[in-house]
């Protein structure tokens, strides 16, 4: 076989994402990227097939994506998407036991032959999967890399009693002994968890070291410090490709037929610029009822126009939203961030929101719930100076953020002629500005088109 007839032999890629939104729509989000970055490249062919559970297919099978991005499927073996917030730890340790034996005998049946495997870093058993089977394998972490690096080290933080602790006596006291970290406060860390989910994600990190390749959904210009960190760790690429968010379909979005533009986009049509305030709190775990309600009175007293999605409280919040105000139980994230006349997010800081307000250039109020997002809302306010904290670290365990200081800070927040509000719009723009470098020709761009290389390189080496 010559050179050209090697070039044109399809690369075979199955991509295995956490069974989570906010796992799947990363992880499609590179997919289609890859799809993309290869369109410019000589490289043989890429075919991706996407391997979801059969609930899951329900919820994005009708989405549109590139024609050589093709779906699977494993059975319902976890428990219902809907369900999973109730036991979190089960459905966890459901993915981790019940998930593997199906995936591999559907490998079984996949034609042409795998030579790659895009596998979620938290499913513990990709790793192993792919290397029995001699594939070569790419992990992809869907948190931040500082975040990774907090797990990788967990045993130091164990070594220096910052877990367990007692958060009101001791969450100020400083981390400053992980590799790329600023100095965080130990009630930053991502430890925040059900400890059998602490423990699984410690485990799943640890796996990392035995793939080909991990990718991160950040971008180095984000995380430098602690990037070049794990790159002096591991022997194997360690490639930030981020921001994995879909800003392929904005300017298939900007062009909707004004027939079918959504009504809570008509209603952003008609506010001035830069004066609502975009509050969403998560698709997972949220906040209780009662903050919801001060959070709703807040922005009613404000003054402020606010979008907020709220989901299944959408009927119960629809009677008591003011004049300013617009619910909905679910929007176009990223379209609604990068719309003119919003100004600000309030944010539960999950990963894929942080990636979009950024490449949006919107200035965030961090409302941290779960997991890695502290340590994320750390980022934000104190290593990226493009946000403020709804709660200060001496009153972060009170229940309620009461209606009174919300109003306050949503007022100060939203003052576009403030000097504190110029100066954190301005470094919210030069992160924009960052994001779409890394992703024209930039640090992003050239990590996806060495992947692709690698890949490549390998797939000929077998034919």
């Amino acid at each position: 076989m010559d050179a050209d007839e090697l070039r044109r032999q399809p690369c075979h890629m199955v991509a295995m994402p956490f069974p989570g939104r906010g796992h799947v729509n990363p992880m499609m989000n590179l997919c289609k990227i890859l799809v993309s970055s290869r369109s410019r490249q000589q490289h043989p062919p890429l075919i991706i097939t996407f391997v979801v559970t059969e609930e899951w297919l329900g919820y994005i099978g009708s989405h549109p994506k590139p024609s050589n991005i093709r779906f699977a499927t494993i059975p319902n073996v976890v428990p219902s998407e809907r369900l999973k917030a109730a036991d979190f730890p089960g459905f966890y340790e459901a993915v981790m036991t019940k998930m593997e034996a199906p995936f591999e005998q559907l490998l079984d049946q996949l034609h042409p032959p795998v030579t790659a495997f895009l596998a979620d870093v938290e499913l513990l058993w990709g790793v192993g999967v792919g290397n029995r089977r001699n594939i070569p394998v790419a992990s992809l972490w869907t948190m931040s890399a500082s975040v990774f690096s907090m797990f990788h080290h967990f045993d130091s933080i164990l070594q220096n009693s910052h877990f367990p602790v007692n958060l009101s006596e001791h969450g100020a006291q400083r981390v400053e002994y992980i590799p790329g970290i600023s100095p965080t406060s130990v009630a930053d860390l991502p430890t925040r968890a059900d400890p059998r989910v602490l423990k699984r994600a410690v485990e799943c990190v640890s796996q990392v070291s035995k793939a080909q390749y991990l990718l991160f959904t950040s971008l180095y210009e984000l995380e430098p410090r602690v990037m070049d960190a794990l790159e002096a760790e591991f022997s194997f690429p360690v490639l930030p490709v981020g921001p994995t968010i879909p800003f392929l379909d904005i300017s298939s979005n900007n062009s909707t037929n004004s027939d079918n533009v959504p009504d809570y986009l008509s209603w952003l049509d008609s506010q001035p610029e830069r004066s609502v305030l975009y509050i969403s709190l998560g698709s997972f775990l949220s906040v209780s009822m009662d903050q919801m309600d001060e959070i709703v009175a807040a922005m009613n007293e404000s003054g402020v126009g606010y979008l907020l999605v709220a989901r299944g409280e959408t009927p119960r919040l629809n009677t008591k939203f003011g004049e300013r105000g617009f619910v909905v139980p679910w929007c176009d994230q990223l379209r609604v961030l990068c719309h003119p006349s919003v100004g600000g997010f309030w944010t539960h800081c999950g990963w894929n929101s942080i990636l979009e307000a950024m490449f949006a250039g919107i200035p965030m109020l961090t409302f941290p719930i779960f997991l890695d997002q502290p340590s994320n809302s750390k980022q934000i306010v104190e290593d990226w100076k493009t946000g403020w904290r709804v709660k200060n670290q001496a009153d972060a365990d009170e229940e309620l953020s009461p209606r009174g200081k919300i109003r306050e800070l949503v007022q100060r927040f939203m003052d576009l002629q403030s000097r504190e509000g110029k100066e954190i719009r301005k470094r919210a723009t030069e992160f924009k500005e960052i994001c779409l470098r890394a992703i024209t020709g930039g640090s992003s761009d050239r990590n996806l088109n060495a992947f692709i290389q690698h890949i490549s390189q390998g797939h000929r080496l077998e034919t």
